[in-house]
């Protein structure tokens, strides 16, 4: 499911813009930080105390009326999908986003002022692979109500082809279509927004699109613009005076291009799909998208992954020479028979640990659990975990010989199958933060026959010898 050739990417230096928020009208400060790897993208309310950071999460969306906004634990981020599609379009994996306000800028109205600012900072390869999701089958999410639907299929790149109709003769219907995401920046980021009079009148009466001007929006006259309807236009947009052009749009600006309306949402569904929180590789095909059904399908391709990574068993080959064998084990762990329950290290890196064991009839422990029907205990499955980590943290001193290592706490310990004799047990353990002051806090994952066997959160220390 990962894609071993590519390498995650961030940024080279941190840059800024300023703007508008397009419904808040206030100036934003938006600023592009790089991030470490697998930190994904998240936003940072640098306006509010402690400067908390909201993870560009599917799970977090709380409102698509006028665009993707996000809310965990009270911090809220408005109108984010601009400054999402432009990361993804120029394939940055990780980067945190500071704004001292909930709203991005609107800047014109497309991601084209984002796309510049994080070329001008630069992009830099990290050395953590890509994590990438392959689609292998068509995956399709309906909103039966509206009409619209977004669906996704096997394909050798990530693509995406966009249909809108909104049923008005003035756009009448549009497609757009990205080959690759090289072509972003030419052929999609300047795509700005746009909306239909009426929906300009709506919001005007209540108050929104404060930052609006018909420099960021394109506005589709799809009625009679009555005199009222004129001052409201004049008085919002700064005007002295608002005409029809003869293509039925307003007549401040002229399109980037003639299905800019069908570009643009096609800029959305990518800005919103990135928040499905891994990279993708597939063909999306949108009919008539719009935030609310592009972020449904964002919630459930994130669970299917979620699920599908969950019960997915690596596969180890143990043909290779082992990087630990049985003896340089025990030169490192304090742990001896009957109680060493790893033979071999597989893999080993700052990051990450692969033990194995095979289990035999000839375990102690099998005399009395249980007799007639040998089944290997639970708590020893986890100590075999902990001790495959055991060799993770002990790695990082010089003479780990001379430590102990101690349990300080397990969490979320899942039992799946039964181990029984005969059987190769593999323990798949990675950290979750970095190991420090000898403190290793890890996930662990035990796998035997193809199946997940155990599980558990772990948090062990490395103590001196007494």
């Amino acid at each position: 499911m990962s894609n071993t050739l590519v390498k995650q990417r961030t940024l080279q230096s941190e840059v800024t813009l300023k703007g508008i928020g397009l419904h808040t009208g206030k100036e934003v400060t938006l600023t592009f930080k790089p991030a470490a790897e697998n930190h994904g993208y998240a936003f940072s309310r640098t306006d509010l105390e402690g400067n908390p950071v909201i993870q560009a999460k599917a799970e977090f969306v709380t409102e698509t009326q006028r665009g993707t906004n996000l809310e965990n634990k009270g911090i809220q981020i408005n109108t984010s999908e601009h400054v999402l599609a432009a990361l993804v379009g120029l394939e940055v994996d990780n980067c945190l986003i500071e704004m001292n306000s909930p709203e991005p800028p609107i800047m014109d109205g497309s991601s084209k002022y984002f796309v510049e600012a994080i070329e001008k900072a630069g992009i830099v390869e990290q050395d953590a692979e890509r994590d990438e999701y392959i689609v292998k089958e068509v995956i399709t999410y309906t909103d039966e109500a509206s009409g619209c639907e977004i669906m996704i299929m096997p394909s050798d790149k990530y693509q995406v082809t966009t249909m809108v109709d909104y049923d008005t003769k003035v756009l009448g219907t549009q497609n757009a279509i990205l080959k690759k995401l090289s072509d972003f920046k030419a052929e999609i980021s300047n795509s700005r927004t746009f909306s239909f009079l009426h929906e300009i009148e709506t919001l005007l009466d209540h108050g929104l699109i404060k930052g609006g001007d018909l420099n960021n929006a394109i506005v589709y006259v799809d009625k009679e613009i009555s005199a009222a309807t004129m001052e409201k236009l004049k008085k919002a947009f700064g005007k002295t005076d608002v005409a029809v052009k003869s293509n039925g749009i307003l007549d401040n600006l002229t399109l980037h291009h003639p299905n800019e309306a069908a570009r643009h949402k096609l800029l959305d569904v990518i800005g919103d799909l990135a928040l499905i929180g891994t990279r993708i590789r597939g063909k999306v095909i949108a009919t008539k998208p719009g935030h609310f059904v592009n972020t449904e399908f964002a919630k459930k391709m994130a669970k299917l992954i979620k699920k599908e990574r969950r019960n997915s068993v690596p596969v180890y080959d143990v043909n290779l020479t082992p990087v630990m064998d049985i003896h340089q084990i025990m030169d490192m762990l304090p742990h001896r028979p009957p109680f060493l329950l790893i033979d071999r290290i597989l893999e080993l890196s700052d990051q990450k640990v692969v033990g194995m064991k095979n289990v035999t009839m000839n375990e102690p422990f099998f005399t009395g659990h249980f007799p007639d029907a040998p089944v290997m205990p639970g708590v020893l499955i986890v100590e075999a975990m902990a001790q495959t980590g055991g060799i993770l943290v002990l790695s990082t001193v010089p003479d780990p010989e001379n430590y102990l290592t101690f349990f300080m706490k397990i969490d979320n310990v899942k039992f799946k199958q039964k181990v029984l004799p005969g059987d190769t047990l593999f323990f798949d353990c990675s950290l979750i933060s970095p190991i420090r002051r000898g403190i290793c806090h890890m996930q662990a994952y035990a796998y035997a026959n193809g199946k997940l066997v155990a599980q558990a959160e772990m948090m062990a220390q490395i103590a001196k010898k007494q």
